[in-house]
């Protein structure tokens, strides 16, 4: 099974689709889960938010959301989000298939490795290679302009950064900021998942050079809403693509 963590604009895209309620040790998830198929691949949907968007970034109920997928059964997770550019390059309506993460955040529940036993995960390549690569070449099929890698840093919102914070981000050379990255992906790699990102560009973070008003998070929605076809379309032509053999196997903490 394909996990994928999105809006409910994806559930319609998928055959046979019916809820799927997940009880878990973390409590619940942030809605049901909608099951179905994609050209007779399994596949389950989460709006990681909740279904109306009631969940603000530092309070998504990450482990209840991820460990509700593995008990589904998902073995590959797509997890398209929202982002911000800190690079001229990665301009608005881009996407950027990142290869790296900063985590920026606190005060989360991160981890499943709670004890007794003590593991460490390896985390050094957060998202899977494979899946990168059908990801990017799903996208340039769809016409998406895709950039190949770059590295997200997660900050714990829900507000925005400082013109301080996101000129320290760019200046860095880090490719895009978003609020839900971590632990999303953690938490899929300690339960043996592999992890792919699509970022959305929506925006110039106020950090990148020149004059950049701030956005807004209606700003953000609506931005993304303009690329969400494309996202979709992206998705469709990766399923089928993902299986057991198209992931790369990472060490987890599993």
């Amino acid at each position: 099974m394909i996990g994928v963590f999105g809006g409910s604009g994806f559930y319609e895209l998928l055959d046979g689709a019916r809820q799927v309620k997940v009880d878990t040790p973390y409590g619940s998830p942030a809605a049901s889960y909608m099951v179905g198929t994609v050209d007779g691949v399994d596949v389950a949907f989460l709006p990681r938010h909740g279904a109306d968007h009631q969940f603000p970034p530092h309070l998504v109920p990450f482990r209840a959301n991820v460990w509700g997928m593995k008990e589904l059964g998902a073995t590959c997770i797509i997890g398209p989000c929202a982002v911000g550019s800190l690079q001229e390059r990665y301009a608005p309506g881009s996407f950027v298939v990142c290869d790296q993460l900063v985590d920026w955040t606190g005060g989360r529940e991160r981890t499943f490795l709670d004890g007794p036993e003590v593991d460490h995960l390896s985390f050094a390549d957060p998202y899977c290679e494979d899946l990168r690569q059908i990801a990017i070449a799903s996208l340039s099929d769809v016409g998406a302009a895709v950039h190949d890698g770059g590295a997200v840093v997660v900050i714990a919102g829900p507000r925005f950064s400082t013109r301080a914070e996101s000129s320290f981000f760019s200046s860095q050379g880090w490719a895009v900021v978003n609020m839900t990255q971590e632990p999303e992906v953690a938490l899929s790699r300690e339960l043996g998942m592999c992890y792919v990102n699509i970022s959305v560009v929506t925006d110039y973070d106020v950090g990148v050079e020149g004059e950049i008003e701030p956005v807004t998070h209606e700003e953000v929605l609506a931005r993304f809403g303009e690329s969400l076809g494309t996202l979709r379309k992206a998705v469709l032509e990766m399923i089928p693509r993902v299986d057991s053999a198209a992931c790369c196997g990472q060490e987890t903490g599993e």
